[in-house]
């Protein structure tokens, strides 16, 4: 299933800090990759359980084995009965050996690949993780920038508000109580500016954190984006697709498959094996002294069938076997937890996005609503029927929607990539297709 954000409404007007500095979202997703411990650590065990797999290989193969051995004697004698002698041996045996019959051999052997299945799995949920990690720190950073910005708006306005009130207290058109609310107000939006100065700091920290770069900027979009979902599909189709292709499923089912070859293995105890065997030996004696000189060279060579079975082992085999069956359950039921626990989690990202939009649309009606009612406040106050205070809740109301619809939008985009992690289909495609949303 593929999910495709389209815009229907898109004005973008991108105002950077540094624009030669600014990263995209891909870009620092790829810094990210080369610094996030997690993924390098689930980098290094695909490729150990890749050579895992090879190792698995060689339980099919034939060996061969190569022995060499040397020996010299030189017999020095003290009395005339014993002349002096020396005699000396070589030898050579080249031995090999292939399996042709045994069980556990071939199941280790489909164990081996099974485990490079499992540690390619568990790359893959990583890196899917590391996606999705690295994007809410972007959008963490986009988000208080935003709200940092709205702050500043907002304690321009109320002072503003501020003066106008003193001004029209001088003039004897007003009374001191608008001129207090005005700074109660404006003390309050000046302590908001702070935390939300300390707020983009701490999240600026992280994002430099998660990439691994020193002041990383992501690039900033300041204008309207209207985020819609076009063939977005239904929650079932969504659940469908996850059961599938999630990382987490298939890391269960192959824990399962590994569970049933290991019964195998353990029932391979009541096989017999055959092995075809191959030998050559080289033997060489030579002797010089009394009473005569000798030489003698032996060469043999061999091959033939070992047929080897268990005819009684303690009822190690039989328990062996209780044991795994035992361990097969477990998995099965680890699986049938794996799935519940990612069709749950696909419904709630698919209904989290449908929720999201929905918020979209109605922060986006409440923003035109509370800046006519703003502007209607004003003009109320300059009239004389609307009183400092109507001004002030009119300003912090929609400065108050402008945050939020802000972070609807960013929480928005985040939504689809939590959703395509949920189904297991989310790719770094997926980046380059959203991060073209913050380009200029």
């Amino acid at each position: 299933m593929k999910l495709r954000i389209l815009p229907l409404t898109l004005a973008l007007a991108a105002v950077f800090t540094g624009v030669a500095q600014a990263q995209s979202l891909v870009q620092l997703y790829e810094a990210a990759k080369g610094h996030d411990a997690n993924f390098k650590a689930a980098q290094a065990l695909y490729q150990a359980n890749l050579a895992k797999a090879e190792q698995a290989k060689a339980l099919l193969r034939p060996t061969v084995g190569l022995g060499l051995s040397a020996n010299e004697v030189d017999f020095d004698s003290q009395t005339p009965i014993s002349p002096d002698s020396r005699y000396g041996t070589r030898s050579m045996n080249l031995s090999a050996n292939h399996p042709l019959f045994r069980r556990v051999n071939q199941a280790g052997y489909e164990q081996g690949l099974k485990q490079a299945d499992l540690a390619l799995a568990q790359l893959t949920a990583t890196e899917q993780d590391l996606m999705v990690r690295g994007s809410q720190a972007y959008f963490d950073v986009l988000v208080a920038e935003e709200s940092l910005k709205f702050v500043k708006a907002q304690k321009n306005a109320v002072s503003e508000q501020l003066a106008a009130a003193k001004r029209n207290f001088e003039v004897g058109t007003s009374t001191i109580t608008d001129t207090r609310e005005a700074q109660a107000r404006f003390d309050l939006v000046t302590a908001q500016e702070i935390a939300a100065v300390n707020d983009l700091r701490i999240k600026k920290m992280a994002l430099d954190e998660s990439v691994g770069l020193l002041n990383a900027q992501p690039l900033a979009v300041q204008s309207v984006i209207g985020l819609y979902a076009q063939d977005a599909g239904d929650a079932e189709s969504w659940v469908k697709t996850a059961l599938a292709q999630s990382p987490a499923i298939a890391q269960a089912r192959i824990g399962l498959e590994l569970a049933l070859l290991e019964t195998d293995k353990a029932n391979a105890g009541h096989m017999p094996t055959l092995d075809l065997t191959a030998n050559y030996a080289s033997n060489r004696f030579n002797s010089n002294g009394a009473p005569s000189n000798s030489r003698v060279n032996n060469n043999t060579a061999s091959i033939g069938l070992v047929f080897n079975m268990s005819l009684y082992a303690g009822n190690a085999t039989q328990n062996r076997i209780k044991e795994t069956v035992a361990l097969q359950d477990k998995a099965r039921f680890e699986l049938e937890a794996a799935q519940r626990s990612v069709s749950q989690a696909t419904r709630t990202a698919f209904y989290g996005v449908q929720s999201g939009l929905g918020q979209v649309k109605a922060l986006e009606a409440a923003e035109a609503s509370s800046q006519s009612a703003l502007d209607a406040n004003k003009l109320g106050y300059q009239v004389g029927v609307r009183i400092n205070i109507d001004v002030l809740n009119s300003q912090s109301q929609l400065f108050q929607t402008k945050r939020d619809l802000a972070k609807a939008r960013h929480d928005v985009l985040l939504g689809f990539l939590r959703l395509r992690q949920a189904a297991g289909v989310l790719k770094a495609s997926d980046l380059e297709q959203l991060g073209a949303m913050f380009q200029q």
